[in-house]
């Protein structure tokens, strides 16, 4: 029997891994065959009056801490791989997350590895370090790298960080296969923060969808992740090309009429709805 494709899944900014493994149920079932595996950042958050990351959301404001809040449900405290300082140059505490991805990648092996926002940041860092593990020694096991390079990386709603310890590892480029994915709506991790680290990937490919900033659930997003994980290397359609059927065709004269269909489930109301257009065309004689 075939072992199964085995992803690490980092979750974003102010999520958990309980939190970001649920938001991503949806995906999970689509993909029964591939085993996402969701770990936890090790830094805790807390509420501050100033903000890091999330500038322009004072919702999200918070701090560093390595205490877990009295009486708060371990599933919903909020992590963190990093908190970047105010001139945005260094991500504090990245060292930390890089060791407790090193001690993951000692115990199993990962066929790629996945992220959100903050997280798909730190997945384009790991994949890029373990091309070029020596740029960075802690990350070394007795001189050797934790883990082989990934074979992919998705990248959701990510961006580029700044740090001593990025710099060099994505100088000038790093060549994993990655799926880089836009929201056109996102005003967290807008494109222009998106590019930049399009730009230092190599073998890329790079899919939108309308929303903000989420991972894509629609049916067609589901269908196109789950089979990009299984296959990152193949020619998979995009999500936003729309798949027409036709049912009827008839001529008459130099007239055609056609008639399509499309259906599709509408996972919020949770029905499935049959769109039916009928036209009469005539070609371009």
């Amino acid at each position: 029997m075939t072992a199964k494709r085995a992803v690490l899944v980092l979750h974003g900014y102010s999520q958990n891994a309980n939190i970001f493994s649920k938001r991503l149920g949806a995906l999970r079932k689509e993909a029964k065959d591939v085993e996402l595996v969701f770990i936890e950042a090790p830094h805790i958050l807390q509420p501050v009056d100033v903000t890091g990351e999330h500038v322009n959301n004072p919702a999200l404001n918070f701090e560093l801490s390595t205490t877990e809040p009295p009486e708060q449900d371990p599933e919903l405290i909020a992590r963190a791989w990093w908190q970047p300082n105010p001139e945005r140059t260094k991500g504090i505490g990245l060292a930390d997350s890089l060791a407790v991805v090193k001690d993951v990648l000692q115990k199993r092996k990962f066929d790629g590895v996945m992220g959100f926002s903050q997280g798909a940041a730190f997945a384009a860092i790991i994949a890029a370090l373990l091309e070029k593990p020596e740029t960075y020694p802690p990350f070394l096991v007795d001189g050797k790298p934790p883990h082989p390079p990934m074979q992919f990386c998705i990248a959701v709603s990510g961006f580029k960080l700044t740090d001593p310890i990025c710099d060099p590892i994505f100088t000038p480029s790093f060549s994993t296969r990655t799926l880089h994915v836009l929201g056109r709506n996102d005003i967290i991790v807008i494109e222009e923060r998106s590019r930049k680290l399009i730009d230092v990937s190599s073998n890329k490919r790079v899919e939108e969808h309308d929303g903000g900033h989420f991972v894509p659930s629609q049916g067609n997003w589901r269908k196109f992740l789950a089979e990009f994980l299984r296959n990152p290397f193949g020619d998979i359609p995009s999500p936003g090309r729309v798949a027409v059927n036709i049912s009827t065709i008839v001529i008459s004269g130099h007239w055609i009429y056609v008639k399509t269909w499309k259906e599709d489930k509408c996972s919020r109301l949770g029905f499935q709805i049959r769109l039916s257009i009928g036209l009469w065309i005539t070609p371009a004689l």
